[in-house]
């Protein structure tokens, strides 16, 4: 893997695709386990989860459906503290087990403000899949109940993660140089 550009900033390697994959399965073997039988819903949150998501739910075995929303606040390389909905959820996830399916959890700041929207429809359960959970950045108390990779507070793209819109469409992931 060598270094990327993304617009005017350097970014060098950081997680492999492989990892990232193995992770991946990983996390898709517990959940099918943990869900048999319980046919979850996964709640994708566009744009950056849409790959992750997407390799995470090839590997479901169980009974799953999958619904995506649009939940936003970040603007360039720091979270604008503006969350913005830009699509509905459109499943009805009444008594339903749901898990939210995230790239990553920086200052937790979006989920906090979503959580209770979700909950106020009386799903069964909700649980918080990310990819990667920068620790270090959380301002809210938000639970992650499974996490691929802990990551430092530093900037990363790549993997569907973005810098103004750019960079989502490499299969490793990248850190700011």
């Amino acid at each position: 893997m060598s270094s990327i550009k993304v617009l005017d900033k350097e970014f060098e390697p950081y997680i492999s695709e492989e990892a990232i994959q193995n992770k991946i399965s990983e996390l898709a073997q517990q959940l099918n386990q943990e869900y048999a039988g319980k046919r979850p819903i996964f709640l994708s949150i566009l744009n950056g989860s849409f790959l992750f998501t997407a390799d995470l739910f090839r590997q479901i075995t169980i009974e799953a459906e999958v619904c995506f929303i649009k939940l936003a606040s970040y603007k360039g390389t720091t979270s604008s503290g503006n969350v913005i909905t830009a699509i509905g959820l459109d499943a009805n996830v009444s008594g339903r087990d749901i898990i939210i399916v995230e790239d990553i959890i920086d200052t937790g700041k979006t989920l906090h403000h979503f959580l209770p929207q979700l909950e106020s429809s009386q799903p069964k359960s909700i649980k918080i899949a990310v990819l990667l959970n920068k620790k270090e950045a959380l301002a809210y108390p938000v639970k992650i109940d499974y996490a691929c990779f802990d990551i430092p507070n530093k900037f990363v793209v790549g993997y569907g993660l973005d810098y103004d819109g750019l960079g989502r469409n490499t299969r490793a992931i990248y850190q700011l140089k």
